[in-house]
């Protein structure tokens, strides 16, 4: 069964820097792209950044590229997400995800940035 736990989240100022974790189990996660997706408060849910397997592909949404990084630590099946430069409009639960397409396979954590 495949089991998604993010960790990480909280209350940040703008301008400010949270990382995110996600450890997974359940599956062969050396096979698998992760990736990030995050839902803001009546917005849809969209994905913010992707990775490869092995060869350190990444992919970035336009509007968190050079802010957002995302790595992953195949050893021990994590995959974690810095974000800096944090604005009030990256508010949002953020979901670990198996894969490009997104399926709800864990709780998410929230990330609120407020002065």
């Amino acid at each position: 069964q495949v089991h998604l736990v993010e960790s990480g989240g909280g209350l940040v100022q703008p301008g400010g820097s949270l990382r995110l974790f996600c450890a997974a189990s359940g599956f062969t996660f050396t096979v698998y792209f992760m990736s990030w997706y995050r839902q803001a408060p009546g917005k849809e849910l969209e994905r913010v950044a992707a990775i490869s397997t092995e060869t350190g592909w990444t992919e970035y949404a336009d509007y968190v590229k050079g802010r957002f990084t995302t790595s992953r630590d195949n050893a021990k099946n994590t995959v974690d997400l810095r974000m800096n430069s944090l604005r009030p409009e990256d508010t949002a639960v953020y979901y670990c995800n198996r894969g490009l397409q997104y399926i709800k396979r864990s709780q998410g954590i929230q990330v609120t940035v407020s002065s």
